[in-house]
């Protein structure tokens, strides 16, 4: 293998592009745009983004794809090789940290769906760090005035691969005001309610071993939660 290929991809990747024929072209990605840190334009584009998705696995290799977002520039770069995000309060699942917690590895997708339609991706190990100390590591750190903004935990990332993400099959999506965001809020009803009819499908299971579906919403229909589902 070429030496600027050398640790770039994983083994089933080379496996499936001999197979599939694109080892040439994956071989040009790799070389070309494939870095071990963040330039100057990546270091930039993530100080605009307003929100990411997280990839995380944990000890067994379960999956989970999470979606951080916050003020543009909420994840901070640290250097050309480290970037850190602060893990706002949520649902109390803590899905992301508890995987970070066991398997270190972790996969970021900064999408750009309003200005250059255009994305990228950051992979790399994961360090969990309590907000005072991480305050105390980078004093230069912003204090949020916004409560539901105050982390009590940062995921700093240290980077091994960032390498675009094309922007032929992004949508180009408009930016609309958001009518105040309730960060930190423990109200059912600005979380989404029960909008997928879940939990009013676990109650009737757990009341007469039953389970029924929820009313299909249409698409286009709003954002309203679906009725929740009575018995007869």
């Amino acid at each position: 293998m070429d030496d600027q290929l050398s640790g770039k991809g994983s083994i089933g990747e080379h496996l499936l592009q001999w197979e599939f024929g694109t080892a040439e072209r994956a071989g040009a990605f790799y070389r070309d745009q494939v870095l071990d840190h963040l330039n100057p334009r990546m270091r930039e584009f993530v100080s605009w983004q307003e929100m990411v998705f997280v990839a995380t696995a944990d000890g067994e290799g379960e999956c989970d794809c999470s979606f951080r977002a916050g003020p543009p520039g909420f994840v901070q770069v640290l250097g050309d090789t480290s970037l850190a995000y602060p893990d706002y309060r949520g649902n109390g699942v803590m899905a992301s940290l508890g995987n970070c917690s066991e398997n270190a590895h972790i996969g970021l997708l900064f999408l750009d769906f309003d200005v250059h339609r255009i994305g990228l991706h950051v992979n790399g190990t994961v360090r969990l760090v309590q907000d005072d100390q991480m305050r105390s590591e980078h004093p230069d750190l912003p204090v949020d005035p916004v409560p539901g903004r105050r982390p009590r935990i940062w995921v700093e990332v240290s980077v091994q691969e960032a390498y675009i993400h094309c922007s032929k099959h992004i949508p180009r999506l408009a930016k609309l005001p958001s009518g105040g965001r309730a960060w930190g809020t423990d109200d059912v009803r600005r979380k989404g309610g029960d909008w997928f009819g879940a939990a009013a499908e676990q109650r009737i299971a757990a009341a007469d071993g039953q389970p029924q579906q929820p009313e299909p919403v249409e698409r286009g229909s709003g954002h309203r939660a679906p009725d929740p589902v009575r018995r007869s």
